[in-house]
């Protein structure tokens, strides 16, 4: 199964990085074992748009591009479910059962993203009701997905 994390706007070289290539290095290799190809992260830059909705529709469009057919996708946002990390496995678990080919993990810009790609999203996923930088938005999913193959592959970094 593909995962593809897309997200408007660049993590810069440091800290923030680092640590997301280092999460998405983990669930690549623990993911393997599970019938994952590499994860994939597209970085897409931000609209220069200056009337919001004309932004978000431009980034949503840069974003439905990158999205595979057949693809399910799941977008993060501030309104979206908030999951534990076990039930997010388990989610995994049964789209991989199911046989889907691909899963997309949408991260829109500042303003969010245009309701014609959010209504299109088999799963809306939150990371607590706060409002997260996206920077730390993607650290904080790439995390999730490492622990995630954890979880499913019986590997001890996730104490319940």
């Amino acid at each position: 199964m593909r995962l593809i994390v897309a997200a408007v706007g660049r993590l810069k070289q440091g800290p923030e990085r680092e640590l997301a290539e280092r999460y998405a290095k983990r669930a690549t290799e623990t993911g393997r074992a599970l019938g994952w190809r590499p994860l994939e992260v597209v970085e897409l830059r931000e609209s220069r748009a200056q009337e919001t909705d004309r932004r978000k529709l431009e980034e949503s469009i840069a974003l439905a591009n990158v999205i595979p057919e057949g693809s399910t996708i799941i977008v993060l946002e501030e309104r979206g479910e908030s999951l534990d990390s076990a039930s997010l496995a388990a989610k995994l678990r049964g789209w991989s059962d199911a046989g889907q080919p691909a899963l997309s993990f949408l991260i829109g810009g500042p303003d969010g993203l245009a309701a014609s790609l959010r209504d299109r999203a088999g799963l809306h996923l939150a990371f607590g009701s706060a409002t997260w930088p996206h920077q730390l938005v993607r650290i904080m999913l790439l995390e999730q997905l490492y622990r995630a193959a954890t979880i499913l592959s019986g590997h001890p970094y996730h104490r319940a």
